[in-house]
């Protein structure tokens, strides 16, 4: 055979390894409103940057009359790009080659990416549609399945890892998405769960769809389990090139500066006023997030799930930082089991890749009741205090209005390691609230008094005198537990002044192999 045939044949090679499963299976993909593994890559890297590994691997199984269907790339396309010029390593499920089955070779060629990408310091990135494991390699498959959680294990808080889920994810391909940064899905056609409808339907004996068992608004407001929903795969994607701009590619680099035009010193009048006079009244915590932050642009992160907490990505003078804050808007901002796996989840995160916290604090307390003790809310609650406490990146924290109780201690509270904590004028900060801590300190005093108006009188003027005491930031300021108490319109400017001071904070851990965090 001559050089020019060579050549020819792996031309030709390369034209059917990309043909996937098939035209009609790619056919059949496109019906169903789903793009195919190349095509979701093409919109995803840079034009022309994707390099490709492992092309021409195909599976080894020759049990149940699978050899005869051998397939080049053998259902998964692998290799590395980049996006806005920075180097990300990825891998797409192709389900037109037998329904995206992973295979003992498909985890050889995802084990390969990961490992690359750990060496080098780059993201990875798995694009996933798939039904679970190929039934027909049995334990083989079970294995691959094992080796890429091993992985994801080793690689998480080394290198961001985000997985999509653009299909079906079933069984054990669930783990993997589970043990990475952030989860997206797409709303109409991708779906999570470990066992299907006919197996909870034999075992439990109800009738529920994918979408009510699995669906991406089951698990982006019920579970929690993604963080992200599209209305498309194109979306989605984009979703994903704007996510990976807020974090640096590894644990030892920083997030990239983005050139900021908007002024570090523009002053906000209307936060001012945002603080309603009656501190039972709610306001949406986002308008203060969207008023301090760079070109009022925040990337909210898990925005259907514990709502009364808000956490995401945005910048201050161009740098990167994650935001926690609670939300008045909702269930007055009180914590609870959710809100609290949400906060400490995206608080390991940041501390995971060198991003900055700040924490915005209006937070009335835990919310009560025996739902919450039952579901041990304690050891939730727990969670969210650890993570703050073991975090050794720049923390901010601005407390706007209510500070109570152990809540205040969980929110970047200063003896949790806060750096500098600030506090605006309407700021309360105290064991509870009025109302009930003159039940709690005057009990004995009321069962006294019978006369009915004479009790509401008394009430109302020791009401009085702890509001007077406590509702007000400058007791914790006395004590130095409050840096500074600041104008509201000025947040920006202190909070700016207040990440460039810390940008070359050293803190380190005690010496260990982990700690014990009460998961």
């Amino acid at each position: 055979m001559s050089q020019k045939e060579k050549i020819k044949g792996l031309i030709d090679l390369r034209v059917k390894a990309k043909q996937g499963g098939g035209e009609k299976r790619i056919e059949s993909q496109h019906a169903k409103g789903k793009l195919t593994a190349r095509e979701r890559i093409e919109l995803l890297l840079d034009e022309g940057s994707f390099e490709e590994f492992d092309m021409f691997v195909t599976h080894r199984c020759h049990d149940f009359g699978l050899e005869k269907d051998q397939f080049l790339g053998d259902g998964v396309v692998t290799g590395y790009g980049s996006i806005d010029g920075r180097l990300v390593y990825l891998y797409a499920i192709d389900f037109t080659v037998l329904g995206g089955s992973l295979s003992e070779t498909m985890s050889q060629k995802i084990c390969k990416v990961m490992d690359t990408a750990m060496k080098v310091g780059a993201p990875v990135i798995g694009l996933n549609d798939s039904g679970g494991a190929r039934i027909q390699e049995g334990v083989q498959a079970l294995a691959g399945f094992s080796e890429i959680f091993e992985r994801n294990i080793l690689a998480s808080g080394v290198i961001p890892q985000i997985s999509a889920i653009f299909g079906p994810c079933a069984g054990g391909s669930v783990y993997s998405p589970a043990l990475t940064d952030f989860i997206l899905m797409s709303k109409e056609n991708s779906y999570m769960f470990l066992t299907g409808p006919k197996v909870v339907k034999t075992v439990t004996g109800e009738s529920v769809t994918d979408a009510e068992l699995g669906g991406a608004m089951v698990h982006a407001s019920k579970s929690g389990v993604t963080h992200f929903v599209a209305d498309t795969e194109q979306e989605g994607i984009q979703l994903i090139r704007k996510l990976l701009s807020f974090m640096p590619s590894n644990n030892l680099e920083e997030a990239p500066l983005v050139v900021c035009a908007d002024q570090i010193d523009r002053l906000e009048d209307s936060l001012n006023e945002i603080i309603p006079d009656s501190p039972s009244t709610p306001y949406d915590v986002k308008d203060v997030i969207h008023a301090i932050v760079d070109n009022n642009e925040f990337m909210e992160v898990h925005r259907h799930f514990a709502a009364n907490l808000v956490v995401g990505f945005a910048r201050f003078n161009g740098q990167s930082v994650g935001i926690v804050a609670n939300q008045p808007k909702y269930f007055a901002g009180v914590l609870d089991i959710n809100a609290s796996r949400k906060g400490a989840r995206f608080v390991r995160f940041c501390d995971c890749f060198n991003i900055p916290i700040v924490t915005l604090v209006d937070v009335p307390g835990f919310l009560p009741g025996t739902g919450q003790e039952y579901g041990g809310v304690i050891v939730h609650g727990a969670k969210f205090l650890f993570a703050y406490g073991e975090a050794t990146v720049p923390k901010v924290t601005v407390t706007l209005r209510k500070s109570y109780g152990g809540a205040h201690c969980v929110m970047s509270s200063k003896q949790l390691r806060g750096d500098i904590n600030y506090a605006w004028p309407t700021a309360e900060i105290a064991v509870m609230g009025a109302s009930g801590a003159t039940e709690v300190l005057y009990g004995r005093q009321l069962k006294g008094i019978e006369n009915p108006e004479e009790k509401a009188a008394f009430v109302a003027e020791k009401e009085k005198e702890y509001t007077d005491k406590f509702a007000n930031p400058y007791v914790a300021a006395k004590y130095g537990f409050i840096d500074d108490v600041i104008e509201p319109r000025n947040t920006r400017f202190r909070v700016i002044r207040a990440l460039q001071s810390l940008s070359t904070k050293k803190q380190t851990l005690p010496p260990k192999k982990h700690g014990n965090i009460p998961l």
